[in-house]
C-alpha cells in the first residue's frame, strides 16, 4: 500500500496528487471533469498512473453538495415542527440585503410551505415537557407526506437541544411509517439554539441526504468496479475526512469540502515556511476561495450562508467564494459596461483557446492573447490550445467597446483582478486584520498568473507560490487527518455557573465525537480541542473561548477573566464586573495521520537560464519576456521580472516591478523591488 492519493473534483478539472510513501515523492495531474458523471473522470485519471493494488488510501473532495444547494437541485423536503412555528423558514430575519431597494425579495428557503407540516408537543427553555407528544398527530403527518413526491423529512421541534425526547420519538414513528424516507433531525445536525438557523441548517441537510447518500453509494460502487478498492475518504468542510458512509447520514458537511484542501495545505505551507499570517487565493476554472491562516491556524465558522438570509450553522473552514476563475466569461452588459463572471465557460465546452465549442472570451483566453499563457504549454503540452480562438473570442467583445484585442484582455484580466482584490479586502476588514501584514498564497491553476498584479495593487509584501499550485487543494487531502466536531447550546451565566454540569456536558461531547472516530478505525493518538461561545449578558453575538477540558479550576472566575480579556482583544474594550454568558459548548477530536514532507532543493551554484522568449503584454505594454521551466530552478535562485516561469498546471508571471526568488523547498516567493 505504497500510495495516499488524494483527489479534488472540480467544475472544471478533477485534480490529483499520489503520495509515495516508499520514497516521501509527491506526484501531480490533472483531468478535465466529466459534466455530471464524476466518478468517470476520477476512474480514468486513475488510469496508467497508480497501480490499485499499491493504493492505501483515497481521499476526495467533492462538490456534489455545493453544486445542488447552489443549483437548487436537492431534494423535496417536508419540514415538521412543533405547533405555531411553521412560518420560521419563511419569516427568516427582519435585516435586509439592501436596505434601500424596494424590489428586493427575501431568498426562498429549501423547502415550500405546502410541505411543512406542525405536531403537537412543546419543550420549554429550561428544557422541561410542558405539551407531551401528541403522537396521533405524528402519524397525520406522515400520512399527508406518503401521498406526496417529498423524497426527504427534516424535523426541528422546538427546544430539542436541551431536550430531544421528542425529536427523537417523531423520527421512530416517521421511520415506522415512511421507512423509505431518511430523517434529519436538528439534535443530530446542529443541537444549538436560535430557531431560525436551526431550521434552516437541518433543512439544508435533508434536502442534501438523498442526493448525497444516493452519490457515496455510486461512487464507492463504481470505484470499485473499476479495481479501485483501496479504504476511501471524503473531505468534509471542517478539513478532516470521513468514511462515505458517514458524510452520507451528515451531508451538510460536505458543503466546502473541495475548497477545504487548500486551506489543509496552506497550513502546512505556513508551517514549512514560517509565515505567522497568510492569505490564501484559490483561483481555479469557476471561482475563487479566499482564507487566512493565522499562528498555524485555519479559521473556523459556524456563520455560513448558502446564499444571503439561509444560513448553515455547522462548523467549517471559513472560506469566502466569489464566482471569479479562470473560465469566467467576459461580456458586455445593456449598459455598454465590460463584466466578467460570474457565468463560467465550465469542463463540457470551457474557454474558446480549448477548441470544445466555447466561443465566449475568458479570463484563461485573455492569458493567451497576451502571450502569458503559452497555447503549447498547457497541463505541461498535453493539451494544445489554439490561440486564433482566443483571439477572435476576446476581439468579439472588444468590437462591442471599440477596443483593440489587446486592451480587451488586459481590461477582462484587470476586472477580474478587481474581483479578487474586493474578495481579499472583505477578509481583511471583517476581521479587523492589516493586509501589509499578510503573505498571499496563489494557487489553483488560475491563481498564480494574477498574485503579481495582486499584491501590486494591494501593497502586500509579497506572495508565494507552492509546489503544484494547480493540484494544491488535492495536496492538502494528504495533509487531511480524520476529525469529528460536536457542539451543543446550554446556557447558563457566571452568576449561576454549575461547573459540574458543564464538565459533564464537555465530556459528553468528546465521549460522542471519539466514539465515531473509533468506528471510523481510529482509535490511537486523538487529540482533543474545547470551545466556548460566550458574550456579555444581552449581546447578540457570541466569542469564541478556547478552553481546557475541565473548563475551569474551581468557581469558573478564570473562564470569565480569560473572556474580558478576549473581548478586549478583538472590540478594544472590556466591562469589568459584568454578568457574562456561556451559550454554546464545542469539542473537536481529530486522529493525525502520516503525511508526506518536503525535502531541501539543491542549491543553485549558477545564474538560472530561460528556455525561450516571447512577447507577453503587462499593464505598461508588451515586454519581450524570459521564459524560464519552474523544474530547472534550484533554490537560491533570483529572477528580475518581467518573467514567466512556466510549469505543468500553471504559470508565474513577474511584474517589471518585482523579482522572484527560489526558497530553500522550491517554493517561488515574489517581492516588490525596493527603492
Amino acid at each position: 500500500m505504497r500510495y495516499t492519493v488524494g483527489i479534488d473534483v472540480g467544475g472544471t478539472f478533477t485534480d490529483f496528487v499520489a503520495f509515495d510513501r516508499s520514497n516521501n515523492r509527491v506526484e501531480a495531474w490533472k483531468q478535465l471533469t466529466v459534466p455530471g458523471d464524476p466518478v468517470t473522470g476520477i476512474l480514468s485519471g486513475l488510469v496508467d498512473k497508480v497501480d490499485p493494488a499499491e493504493i492505501g488510501n483515497l481521499r476526495i473532495g467533492t462538490t456534489v453538495a455545493t453544486n445542488a444547494v447552489l443549483e437548487r437541485t436537492g431534494a423535496k423536503v417536508a419540514y415538521i415542527t412543533t405547533k405555531g412555528f411553521r412560518d420560521v423558514p419563511f419569516i427568516q430575519r427582519g435585516n435586509r440585503q439592501f436596505h434601500y431597494d424596494m424590489s428586493w425579495v427575501k431568498p426562498k428557503p429549501l423547502v415550500e410551505r405546502k410541505f411543512c407540516f406542525e405536531i403537537e408537543e412543546r419543550v420549554d427553555a429550561k428544557g422541561r415537557v410542558t405539551v407531551p407528544l401528541n403522537e396521533a398527530s405524528v402519524r397525520e403527518v406522515a400520512r399527508k407526506i406518503s401521498g406526496s413526491d417529498v423524497e426527504a423529512i427534516a424535523v426541528c421541534l422546538l427546544f430539542s437541544y436541551l431536550n430531544p425526547e421528542h425529536e427523537m420519538r417523531v423520527r421512530t414513528i416517521l421511520q415506522e411509517e415512511l421507512p423509505d424516507l431518511p430523517v434529519s433531525i436538528s439534535y443530530d445536525v446542529v443541537p444549538k439554539w436560535k430557531e431560525y438557523e436551526r431550521a434552516s441548517t437541518t433543512i439544508a441537510d435533508a434536502y442534501l441526504k438523498p442526493i448525497v447518500a444516493g452519490q457515496m453509494v455510486e461512487m464507492r460502487k463504481r470505484l470499485e468496479e473499476g479495481g479501485q478498492t483501496a479504504p476511501k475518504a471524503v473531505i468534509k468542510s471542517n478539513g478532516g475526512e470521513a468514511l462515505p458512509e458517514a458524510v452520507a447520514n451528515y451531508p451538510i458537511h460536505l458543503l466546502v469540502s473541495g475548497p477545504s484542501g487548500g486551506v489543509i495545505a496552506s497550513r502546512f505551507l505556513a508551517e514549512t515556511v514560517g509565515a505567522e499570517k497568510l492569505i490564501t487565493l484559490d483561483m481555479g476554472g469557476t471561482s475563487t476561495d479566499v482564507a487566512t491562516v493565522i499562528d498555524g491556524k485555519e479559521s473556523f465558522t459556524t456563520s455560513f450562508e448558502i446564499e444571503w438570509g439561509l444560513p448553515v450553522q455547522i462548523p467549517m473552514l471559513d472560506i469566502r467564494t466569489i464566482g471569479a476563475g479562470g473560465g469566467s466569461i467576459a461580456w458586455v452588459d445593456k449598459g455598454g459596461m465590460l463584466r466578467v463572471g460570474p457565468q463560467s465557460a465550465g469542463s463540457a465546452h470551457g474557454p474558446a483557446c480549448y477548441g470544445r465549442g466555447g466561443a465566449q472570451p475568458t479570463v484563461t483566453d485573455a492569458n493567451v492573447v497576451l502571450g502569458r499563457i503559452s497555447p503549447d504549454n498547457f497541463l505541461g503540452g498535453k493539451m494544445k490550445l489554439d490561440a486564433e480562438k482566443a483571439r477572435d473570442a476576446v476581439a468579439s467583445v472588444g468590437r462591442q467597446l471599440d477596443m483593440d484585442v489587446d486592451e480587451t484582455a488586459l481590461a477582462i484580466l484587470r476586472i477580474a483582478t478587481t474581483s479578487m482584490i474586493g474578495a481579499l479586502r472583505s477578509v481583511f476588514i471583517e476581521g479587523g486584520l492589516d493586509h501589509r501584514e499578510f503573505v498571499l498564497a496563489a494557487f489553483g491553476g488560475a491563481g498564480p498568473p494574477h498574485a503579481a498584479e495582486l499584491i501590486e495593487e494591494m501593497g502586500m509584501p509579497s506572495a508565494i507560490i507552492p509546489h503544484n499550485p494547480g493540484q494544491f487543494s488535492a495536496y492538502g487531502f494528504l495533509h487531511a487527518s480524520a476529525r469529528v466536531d460536536r457542539q451543543r447550546t446550554m446556557q447558563m451565566t457566571s452568576r449561576e455557573f454549575d461547573i459540574y454540569a458543564a464538565r459533564s456536558l464537555m465530556g459528553e461531547l468528546i465521549s460522542e465525537a471519539s466514539t465515531e472516530l473509533n468506528n471510523q478505525g481510529y482509535k490511537n493518538d486523538l487529540l482533543v480541542s474545547c470551545r466556548l461561545e460566550l458574550r456579555y449578558l444581552g449581546q447578540n453575538y457570541e466569542l469564541e473561548l478556547d478552553v481546557e477540558p475541565s473548563l475551569s479550576s474551581g468557581d469558573g472566575s478564570d473562564l470569565w477573566d480569560a473572556f474580558h480579556s478576549a473581548h478586549k482583544d478583538r472590540f478594544g474594550f472590556a466591562i469589568a464586573g459584568e454578568t457574562i454568558e456561556v451559550v454554546t459548548f464545542s469539542t473537536t477530536v481529530s486522529a493525525k495521520t502520516k503525511n508526506p514532507t518536503l525535502p531541501s532543493l539543491e542549491v543553485a551554484t549558477q545564474e538560472p537560464v530561460a528556455r525561450s522568449r516571447r512577447s507577453v503584454g503587462f499593464i505598461d505594454g508588451r515586454h519581450d519576456t524570459p521564459i524560464f521551466w519552474r523544474g530547472d530552478l534550484l533554490a537560491g535562485h533570483v529572477i528580475q521580472g518581467p518573467a514567466i516561469i512556466e510549469e505543468p498546471a500553471s504559470i508565474t508571471m513577474v511584474l517589471p516591478t518585482q523579482n522572484l526568488s527560489v526558497d530553500s523547498f522550491g517554493h517561488l516567493v515574489l517581492n516588490p523591488i525596493k527603492g
